[in-house]
């Protein structure tokens, strides 16, 4: 497993932008699928993007234009960069880390994730 920090949140209007981090403890997140998920009272966690070891970047049918996953291995640490935020964006988001050996299929399901950090806010108000 892998301890994870994210960092970034907090309240922004309609329209805004928001850059989540997410950074590990230890190295080993090189070999690894890094990605996000979002939680809000009542609801399942909901997958939000995942990034691949070699590049491959996937999103969220909801999020998919506005919002941007970035690996940057060499400060063990991944992004989220939110633009054009909406008010059902507001959620807690958790960076999490799942083995290199998972799937495309798999990636979308927290299931498939063994490291979670523990959160942060985002809040989508005027």
């Amino acid at each position: 497993q892998v301890q994870l920090a994210e960092s970034g949140g907090g309240l922004v209007q309609p329209g805004g932008s928001l850059r989540l981090s997410c950074a590990a403890v230890v190295r080993t997140t090189n070999s690894r699928t890094m990605g996000w998920f979002r939680r809000t009272p009542g609801k399942e966690r909901e997958f939000v993007a995942a990034a691949r070891r070699f590049g491959g970047t996937y999103y969220a049918d909801s999020v998919k234009g506005r919002f941007i996953i970035s690996r940057d291995n060499a400060r063990n640490t991944i992004n989220l960069q939110m633009n054009n935020l909406k008010p059902e964006d507001t959620a807690v988001y958790y960076c999490a880390a799942a083995p290199s050996s998972v799937i495309v299929s798999e990636l979308y399901w927290s299931r498939a994730y063994d490291s979670w950090g523990q959160g942060t806010q985002v809040t989508v108000s005027s």
